[in-house]
């Protein structure tokens, strides 16, 4: 069975530029992203955001980037990538 681990060693440029063309929808669209001045996107494969400080809604469940990469966390803004996440 595919793991999200799988899936994240595994990402390509293209798919890494892909998800970043993916997240501008919806990061830039969450509550708890909006209104920080946070320009950073992608915190499901970048890391937690050194600005973000606040939980006040969460849209990763929702975003496509989530079941493709068999994500299953979310505030990947505050808490970190999905593979810091996996460590935990």
């Amino acid at each position: 069975m595919v793991t999200f681990e799988d899936k994240i060693k595994n990402l390509t440029e293209e798919e890494i530029t892909d998800i970043k063309k993916v997240c501008k929808d919806y990061c830039g669209e969450c509550p708890t992203h909006a209104g920080t001045g946070e320009k950073e996107l992608a915190f499901c494969i970048n890391g937690k955001s050194k600005i973000i400080k606040e939980e006040n809604g969460c849209l990763c469940s929702a975003c496509p980037i989530n079941e493709r990469l068999l994500l299953r966390w979310q505030y990947y803004c505050m808490k970190g990538s999905g593979k810091e996440q996996s460590l935990k």
